[in-house]
């Protein structure tokens, strides 16, 4: 069921917030440890029922904060929250770490009315880590598995537990986070719809970081209007986070839902660099999306070249990581054992059998950086990254070709948009020829999360791709 539908039935006294997070805990109880074993939840939250026993009770006194109150959502494990859970990013050497307050996302779903469900488990350090770690894998939490083919399909990452916790039904929606591909990845393996904001759209505040220049919350949810309703809740100003003063006035998203959305809109197809290692099966995904798009009004100009060169290094991000988390782990309990990246190295150098199945050479090449972002390499990748993402690359696409947005594979888009800083919606395209879910995602400039959603939302309506998976 929809948020607004589940809305409509607590309005008309035919279902309570108690009882519905009761039904996700009987779902994860039966399919998360037992049954399929999908081992998406890292964290329960203890207060649950008594936070929806509450709003229950605020519902029926002075009516409803929202469209979210009294809805479970299920956050990732980097985001903090005061209370009774841990944020551990997935590493064992935070697993006792409890937070001294929320996160702005998470300060703002509890103003929203939202029942905070739990925690999802994900990809340890958002997958900054080592090379070849599988999406979804912790040595807090193990592996998350998809629950539409576990241990045979790719979970996506590194909000990998968001992504399956919501396709095996265990919440309503959830919040993921993304440096490049963490919501877009997830969301197209599990088919969902997954919005990738603009950076500097939803707050970084009580994130555990890896790049001031790429991170971002956003929305995971089991249709667009959810995923905007979600996205609404947790967006806008906040003076602890520089980046958010850029937003300017949040858009009412639910105002973009329109079936008809996609009449006259331009989007370009970028062929070269991101269609021509498709699988057979995935581009008939594609060419059948290209074709539905036209029969609901879209112009499709194929192809476009998108830009003159790409770089896919990621040097910007090892500057700021050892920057961002050093920053970070220093305000973190003094009993905890770890409170810099080079105590963590050492911490994980301690304990190789848990710490290091795939080894840490990601965290060892981001400590071997002065650190300092003043340092000529990382500046000089800074702007090599905003001229060839940004002004040679997305923007000169759309203005040379007149489009309103370019149309990727999945999240074969993700890293040109993530070092641009520019909003992804991701919707389910349909099934492969194995039966793994594949994504359909639109991508555009700054702050056009508005224009996305009113695309994605019509192409969703206008195919009805996702079906929820089997977990008997």
């Amino acid at each position: 069921m929809s948020i607004e539908s589940l809305q409509h039935e607590m309005q008309q006294k035919r279902l309570t917030s108690f009882e519905l997070v009761a039904a996700f805990a009987k779902r994860v109880a039966e399919h998360d440890q037992e049954g399929i074993g999908v081992n998406a939840v890292a964290e329960w939250n203890p207060d649950a029922f008594a936070i929806a026993a509450a709003l229950d009770g605020e519902r029926q006194r002075t009516g409803v904060r929202g469209p979210l109150h009294g809805i479970p959502i299920l956050i990732k494990d980097n985001l903090d929250t005061a209370d009774h859970m841990h944020t551990s990013a997935g590493s064992l050497a935070l697993s006792e770490s409890y937070a001294a307050e929320d996160a702005e996302v998470a300060r703002r779903l509890r103003a929203a009315g939202a029942v905070l469900l739990g925690k999802t488990k994900m990809t340890e350090w958002a997958n900054f880590m080592a090379e070849g770690m599988p999406s979804g894998y912790s040595s807090r939490g193990g592996q998350v598995k998809n629950p539409y083919g576990p241990g045979e399909f790719d979970v996506g990452g590194s909000s990998s537990g968001s992504g399956a916790a919501i396709a095996a039904g265990f919440a309503v929606a959830a919040i993921g986070t993304e440096t490049s591909g963490s919501i877009l990845s997830p969301s197209s393996e599990n088919m969902l719809v997954g919005i990738k904001p603009t950076v500097g759209l939803v707050s970084r505040y009580g994130i555990i970081p890896i790049s001031h220049s790429q991170d971002t919350a956003g929305s995971m949810a089991k249709t667009v209007a959810d995923a905007a309703l979600l996205l609404q809740a947790i967006a806008g100003c906040d003076l602890r986070d520089p980046a958010t003063g850029a937003a300017g006035a949040v858009p009412d998203y639910r105002s973009c839902l329109l079936e008809r959305g996609l009449e006259g809109v331009r989007l370009g197809v970028p062929r070269s660099g991101y269609y021509e290692h498709l699988g057979a099966d995935q581009l008939a995904v594609m060419e059948q999306a290209m074709d539905d798009l036209r029969r609901l009004g879209a112009v499709i100009v194929d192809p476009i070249e998108l830009s003159a060169k790409r770089e896919n290094g990621y040097e910007v991000l090892l500057y700021e990581f050892k920057s961002a988390l050093n920053s970070y782990l220093r305000k973190v309990d003094a009993r905890l054992p770890v409170h810099s990246l080079k105590e963590l190295i050492e911490f994980n150098d301690a304990d190789k059998e848990r710490m290091l199945r795939y080894g840490q050479a990601i965290l060892l090449a981001s400590e071997e950086t002065s650190g300092s972002l003043t340092d000529p390499a990382y500046l000089n990748a800074r702007l090599r990254d905003l001229r060839y993402a940004r002004e040679e690359g997305i923007d000169r696409a759309l203005r040379e070709h007149s489009l309103d947005a370019l149309l990727f594979p999945a999240n074969y888009g993700a890293a040109i948009a993530a070092k641009a800083g520019y909003p992804s919606v991701t919707v389910p395209g349909g099934k492969l020829e194995n039966g793994c879910p594949f994504g359909v995602t639109f991508t555009s400039t700054a702050f056009t999360e508005a224009q996305l959603i009113r695309m994605a939302y019509a192409y969703e309506q206008g195919t009805m791709h996702r079906v929820a998976p089997d977990l008997a």
